[in-house]
């Protein structure tokens, strides 16, 4: 999966759990500072983040990612070529 399809995919799955349009969510984005995702939020988009790429995250790791191209960069790295 080439990265331009891993970053749409993301940017899907963050709208969905942040009720957020495709415009806000750049990728330079922090979720917490940028985007207003809370503790509970950040929970949900690791979830979503499995469940939209059918993988299963490092939960602590995940957590750790703070951008959107953070996550980009973390999930790619951990799908099948």
């Amino acid at each position: 999966m080439d990265r331009s399809e891993v970053e749409s995919r993301v940017r899907t799955a963050i709208g969905r759990v942040l009720h957020l349009s495709a415009g806000e969510i750049t990728p330079e984005a922090n979720f917490i500072f940028d985007l207003g995702a809370d503790s509970m939020q950040s929970l949900q988009l690791v979830a979503a983040f499995e469940e939209e790429f059918g993988v299963e995250l490092d939960q602590e790791a995940a957590l750790a990612v703070q951008t959107v191209t953070g996550a980009v960069d973390f999930l790619k790295a951990r799908l099948p070529e």
